[in-house]
C-alpha cells in the first residue's frame, strides 16, 4: 500500500482531485490551500521545511516554500498549483481525476502543471538528501494563471522565505523538456475616454468621445510603428513587440453624441522593454493627443502584466539544461512566473514534461512516456547544485 501511495500515478492522481482552478471571474475562482497542504504533507517527512505563505485567507490562497539543506548556492524547483477553468460539455473525461487510456494520464492540471511536483518527488526518492551541500527549494505557487500574486509575494521576500539562498532556478512548465530562456512580457490596458453627451442634431451640445477616440488609436498604431521599427529580435516567431486592439465600447444610441469610449489593448513587449515605461509613455503620448480637446482620460492597468523572461543563453543552468536534454534551448511566445525569479539574482529556466499545446485545452494529458525522462533530469540536476560545496 506504502508503494501504491507514493508511485507517480498515484501522486498526480491526488493533485488531480483537488480542484484549485484561479479565475478572474469571482464565481469560478478557488483557492489552492489544499493542494499547498497536501503537497507539505509530501515534503515534511523527508526532512524539508515546510512555509506556507498566506496570501489570503479567505480566498485560500497560499503559496509553499518547502527548504532543505543550507548554503547559498542552492538550487530551486517551482511550479505553480492553480488550472485554469474548464468547459464541462467540452470534456469526455472526468477534470478532477486521473483517467488513464492510451498511454497518457488525463485531467485538468496534468499538462499544466501539477504532474511537476510528483515528477520531483519521484526524483527525491533516488537521492542521499543527507548528503546535500546547498539548499533544495521546492516552491509551489498560486494564482498564475492570473495574477501571478504568489510569484511575485516570492520575489518580495525572497529574502525572509530563504529563496535567496538559491542562485538556480528551474520552472517545470511543459515545454517538451526542452529548455527555454526567452519570451514576451505582456501588458493589458484599458484607456477610458469621458467627453460630453448630447443630441446629435448639434455637436456643439456635446464633445464626442468617440471621435477622440479615434485620434487616440491613430497615435497608437503610429507609437507602434515606433516600437516596432525601434525593437527587434529576431529569435521570436514573431520578431517584434506587438500591440493588439481587443475591444472597444463607446456610446449608447447614433442620436446621441458618444459621452464616454473604452479601449483596451495588448502590448507584448520584447526583452528590455520594461512595462513601467511603456505605460509611462502611453500617459505622455495620450496627453499630448488629447490636450485642449476637453476630453478626461484615465489608463486602468486590466492586469499586473510580467516583464519579458531573458536568461543569458552563456548561463551555467542553460548550458547544463542543454547538455541533459540534448536540446537546444527555446524560445517561446508563452509567459512563466520566470521574469519574477530573475529578478531577484536566480539564473532562471522553464524546462519540465508535458506539451503546451495540451496546457489549456478539454481533456487536459500528459504522456506516461514524458515521466521517466523528466524525474531522471531533475534528479540529475538536484545533485549537479545540491551536492557541491
Amino acid at each position: 500500500m506504502h508503494q501504491e501511495k507514493h508511485n507517480i500515478k498515484s501522486l498526480i492522481k491526488q493533485l488531480l482531485s483537488i480542484p484549485s482552478i484561479s479565475c478572474t471571474s469571482e464565481e469560478i475562482d478557488q483557492g489552492n490551500l489544499q493542494v499547498i497542504n497536501l503537497l507539505a504533507d509530501w515534503f515534511e517527512p523527508l526532512g524539508f521545511h515546510c512555509e506556507i505563505q498566506m496570501l489570503d485567507k479567505k480566498r485560500n490562497k497560499a503559496n509553499l516554500i518547502a527548504t532543505i539543506g543550507s548554503g547559498n548556492n542552492g538550487l530551486v524547483l517551482s511550479g505553480h498549483t492553480d488550472t485554469v477553468p474548464y468547459d464541462e460539455s467540452r470534456w469526455q473525461v472526468e477534470p478532477f481525476g486521473l483517467t488513464e487510456k492510451d498511454d497518457r494520464f488525463y485531467g485538468l492540471g496534468s499538462c499544466d502543471m501539477k504532474s511537476f511536483f510528483a515528477v520531483i518527488r519521484e526524483a527525491l526518492k533516488q537521492i542521499d538528501l543527507n548528503k546535500l551541500q546547498q539548499p533544495l527549494i521546492i516552491l509551489a505557487t498560486a494564482d498564475e494563471e492570473t495574477s501571478m500574486s504568489g510569484a511575485k509575494a516570492i520575489a518580495k521576500h525572497a529574502d525572509t522565505l530563504g529563496v535567496s539562498n538559491a542562485r538556480t532556478a528551474v520552472i517545470g512548465e511543459p515545454t517538451g523538456l526542452k529548455p527555454v530562456r526567452m519570451h514576451k512580457g505582456m501588458l493589458m490596458e484599458a484607456i477610458q475616454l469621458v467627453g460630453q453627451a448630447g443630441h446629435s442634431s448639434d455637436p456643439a451640445l456635446g464633445n464626442n468621445a468617440l471621435e477622440a477616440m479615434h485620434k487616440v488609436m491613430s497615435e497608437l498604431l503610429r507609437w507602434r510603428e515606433e516600437l516596432q521599427s525601434k525593437h527587434s529580435n529576431p529569435l521570436f516567431e514573431v520578431p517584434v513587440p506587438t500591440m493588439n486592439f481587443g475591444h472597444i465600447h463607446g456610446g449608447d444610441n447614433p442620436n446621441r453624441i458618444c459621452g464616454s469610449c473604452e479601449l483596451q489593448i495588448d502590448i507584448r513587449p520584447l526583452p528590455g522593454m520594461k512595462l513601467s515605461d511603456l505605460r509611462a509613455e502611453m500617459q505622455v503620448r495620450l496627453k499630448n493627443v488629447l490636450q485642449g480637446s476637453g476630453i478626461q482620460f484615465k489608463t486602468i492597468p486590466l492586469t499586473d502584466g510580467f516583464d519579458a523572461m531573458d536568461t543569458d543563453k552563456n548561463s551555467e543552468i542553460v548550458k547544463l539544461a542543454e547538455k541533459m536534454t540534448r536540446s537546444e534551448s527555446q524560445i517561446v511566445a508563452f509567459g512563466t512566473e520566470a521574469p519574477y525569479y530573475n529578478d531577484i539574482g536566480l539564473q532562471t529556466i522553464v524546462m519540465g514534461p508535458g506539451s503546451i499545446n495540451q496546457a489549456h485545452q478539454p481533456d487536459e494529458y500528459i504522456e506516461v512516456k514524458t515521466l521517466n525522462p523528466a524525474v531522471d533530469v531533475i534528479r540529475q540536476l538536484i545533485v549537479h547544485y545540491c551536492y557541491k560545496k
